[in-house]
C-alpha cells in the first residue's frame, strides 16, 4: 500500500491527509479541480463527476507528462472530494455533485482494479443538526444510532454508504471504509474555541464534537491498512469535546431528556469513537487543550 490517490486533496482534510501520507513514505497523487495552496505531492486537475477523467487519472493514461505515471498502479484511493457542508450551495447542486462524484470515484476505482477505498462520510448522517427539538436518541452517539439525514448534504452521505455496501456486494474482495468525520479543525482554528465557552448552545448541533485534521489523516492511514474486507463505517472524532464544561453537564443543560449510555469521562467525546479504536486502531493524538 504505497501508491495512493487522494481526491479532494486540496481541501481542509485533504491537505492534512496528503501531507501525512507523504511524511509516512507514500507516493501520493492529489486529484481535484483546484491545486492545493500547500502542495506536498503531484496534482492532477480532474472533474470528479466525469467518469472518463477519473478513469484516466487512475490508469495513468494522461500521457508522458502525467505527474504520477512512474509510480505504478494505485494500491488504494481516498475519496474526500465533495461540497463539504450543507448550505454552501443550493441543495440540488450539493446533492448532485456529491452523489455523482462518489459513484464515479467508486466505479472508476473498481474498474481500474483498486480494491481498497477509504472515503469521507459524515457525522451529519446521524441527525445533525441536533437541538432540543431534534435531540439524539442517546449519547454518546455511536454507529448504531438511527440514520437521520436532515439535508441534501447528509442524504448524499447516507446514500453513499448504501452505495458502498452494494458495490462491495458486487465485488466481494473489495474494502470500502466510510469515515463519518466530525467538524474538521486545523490548529489555527483553536483560537476560536475560548469564545464558545460561555455559550454551549452555539455548538450543540454536533454534540460539541470536532476532529483535528491531523487525526483525520491518521484515521485514513490506518483505514488503508486494516485487515478487513467488506463495507463498514466509523465515527471519527477527537477524544474530547470543544468545551471546558464537562460532557455530563452539557447534556444535563441542553439535552436533559436524552439517555446516557455508560459512564462519561469529564470531557469525553459525545460522538463515540469506540468502534474506530477497536477495529481501526485509531487513537487521537491531538487536542485543542494541548495546542
Amino acid at each position: 500500500m504505497k501508491n495512493v490517490v487522494v481526491t479532494g486533496g486540496s481541501g481542509k482534510a485533504g491537505r492534512a491527509v496528503c501531507r501525512h501520507l507523504v511524511e509516512e513514505g507514500y507516493n501520493v497523487l492529489n486529484i481535484d479541480i483546484v491545486p492545493s495552496p500547500d502542495p506536498v505531492c503531484p496534482f492532477y486537475r480532474v472533474d470528479l463527476t466525469d467518469r472518463g477523467q477519473v478513469i484516466d487519472a487512475l490508469q495513468w493514461t494522461g500521457g508522458k507528462d502525467h505527474p504520477f505515471r512512474s509510480f505504478g498502479t494505485p494500491d488504494g484511493i481516498v475519496h474526500l472530494a465533495a461540497i463539504p457542508a450543507p448550505d454552501l450551495q443550493p441543495e440540488e447542486v450539493t446533492f448532485r455533485n456529491n452523489i455523482v462524484s462518489t459513484y464515479v470515484v467508486f466505479d472508476a476505482a473498481l474498474r481500474t482494479g483498486i480494491k481498497r477505498i477509504v472515503w469521507a462520510s459524515s457525522e451529519t448522517t446521524l441527525g445533525l443538526p441536533f437541538s432540543p427539538d431534534n435531540p439524539p436518541a442517546y449519547a454518546p452517539v455511536d454507529e448504531d444510532h438511527p440514520m437521520r439525514p436532515e439535508s441534501a448534504y447528509s442524504l448524499s452521505k447516507d446514500l453513499g454508504e448504501e452505495m458502498a455496501r452494494q458495490m462491495h456486494r458486487w465485488n466481494p474482495d473489495t474494502t470500502f471504509i466510510g469515515l463519518r468525520l466530525s467538524n474538521v479543525m486545523e490548529p489555527q482554528d483553536y483560537d476560536r474555541f475560548p469564545d464558545w465557552q460561555d455559550t454551549p448552545r452555539f455548538r450543540e448541533w454536533n454534540l460539541w464534537g470536532y476532529i483535528d485534521a491531523r487525526d483525520c489523516a491518521q484515521a485514513v492511514r490506518k483505514s488503508l491498512h486494516v485487515d478487513f474486507v467488506g463495507a463498514d463505517h466509523f465515527i471519527i472524532a477527537n477524544a474530547d469535546t470543544v468545551m471546558e464544561k464537562s460532557s455530563a453537564e452539557l447534556l444535563k443543560e441542553v439535552f436533559p431528556e436524552v439517555p446516557v449510555k455508560g459512564e462519561l469521562g469529564r470531557n469525553e467525546t459525545l460522538l463515540s469513537i469506540d468502534k474506530a479504536r477497536r477495529v481501526l486502531g485509531y487513537e487521537p493524538e491531538f487536542s485543542w487543550r494541548k495546542s
